[in-house]
């Protein structure tokens, strides 16, 4: 399993930043590869992703959600095997820190190459850096939801 952490601070408040990445079937905005992901209920999400022209279909299951703290997950089904956590801090009113670790298996030839390659981590950096714009260009989060999930 490969570890990739990922930090980048966004200019919006630490609920506007959660919120944001509480609108699961809008990562394709900003997420390189997601084709779509479609919210199964508060727990589970459908991914569809395609990398290295190989789609991959998976689900995923949240085991500890904390609103303006952190969102962790893992993935359930499909061949593709990770889990994560991305946490938020508050660095002042109008200022936070998103940082992004995730454990990633890849599975298949293209996976493994692209990890190997340094491809997933550039990706990911990428896919952080878009998360950055698309939410300090809206200004606001495009939805929300503060539940709290549990681990166990």
């Amino acid at each position: 399993m490969s570890t990739v952490k990922e930090t980048v601070d966004v200019e919006v408040p630490v609920h506007t930043a959660y919120n944001q990445w509480t609108q699961f079937e809008e990562f394709p905005k900003f997420m390189e590869g997601v084709e779509r992901i479609t919210q199964l209920d508060d727990r589970h999400n459908r991914w569809t992703t395609k990398v290295g022209g190989v789609r991959r279909e998976f689900d995923t299951e949240i085991v500890d959600q904390l609103p303006d703290d952190r969102i962790a997950w893992r993935t359930t089904t499909g061949d593709t095997r990770q889990k994560g956590l991305v946490s938020f801090q508050r660095l002042d009113e109008t200022h936070t820190r998103v940082e992004l670790v995730m454990d990633i298996e890849p599975t298949g030839v293209a996976e493994k190459a692209a990890d190997v390659s340094g491809t997933i981590a550039r990706r990911i950096k990428g896919d952080m850096r878009r998360f950055k714009d698309h939410i300090e260009h809206r200004g606001a989060a495009s939805g929300a939801w503060r539940g709290r999930i549990t681990p166990g």
